[in-house]
């Protein structure tokens, strides 16, 4: 077990300096056991994930937010007026985890809250001029990062990946 995990850790660390094809040669079927497969899979999940959220972290660090904040932006940003219990239903949060970044947000004014005019009990989000830019700056990376990987791996590779993304989505 933990020589295998040196093993995918070294072929992480050198897969960016490798070329494409490379990379293309780390095989999850042809694994010695269904474990080391499904192990293969955790660690190739993080660390891509680790390196889609590199640079909006780097970016949000710089403003003094974190990936949390970088969740509200982009719902609220492809909900423009959403209520403040639909976000919470999308982030799968309670109202204690989100009101503390939300408020940061609104005091940093990237997000502006208003009354519903339907119902003045509901509370809506919607982006600021200054929040759209930095959701557009955050997402513009991690939509230029996957389409250059897209690119890469070719449309039946892109089509599996949401296939799986999709799947993986709904056993929450």
């Amino acid at each position: 077990m933990h020589a295998y995990h040196v093993k995918m850790v070294d072929q992480i660390d050198t897969a960016d300096n490798s070329s494409n094809d490379d990379v293309r040669a780390i095989d999850t079927h042809s694994s010695k056991s269904a474990e080391a497969a499904l192990r293969l899979a955790i660690e190739q999940f993080y660390f891509g994930y680790r390196a889609f959220t590199s640079l909006p972290d780097r970016i949000l660090d710089q403003r003094g937010l974190g990936r949390v904040h970088h969740r509200i932006l982009y719902f609220v940003g492809r909900n423009p007026q959403i209520s403040v219990n639909a976000l919470l239903s999308i982030l799968n949060v309670s109202k204690q985890a989100l009101n503390a970044p939300l408020r940061q947000l609104i005091a940093l004014r990237l997000v502006v809250i208003d009354t519903a005019e339907h119902d003045r009990r509901v509370r809506q989000l919607s982006l600021s001029s200054i929040g759209q830019q930095l959701e557009a700056q955050l997402t513009g990376t991690q939509m230029k990062q996957l389409q250059t990987v897209f690119e890469e791996v070719g449309a039946s590779a892109e089509a599996g990946w949401h296939q799986v993304m999709n799947s993986l989505s709904r056993k929450d």
